[in-house]
């Protein structure tokens, strides 16, 4: 049983990584978003 549950945890290791990575990239894109939807709204209270 201990040996089934160390092989299923290094099959799911890999896929647990790159949804990490997406997450991850996924935040960088939405703060990114965030940030020049914030630059925009400072430029037209200004104008």
């Amino acid at each position: 049983m201990k040996r089934a549950l160390t092989i299923i945890a290094l099959l799911l290791l890999p896929i647990m990584t790159t949804a990490c990575n997406t997450m991850a990239g996924a935040g960088e894109d939405i703060s990114k978003g965030g940030t020049k939807l914030e630059k925009s709204a400072e430029e037209l209270k200004n104008y």
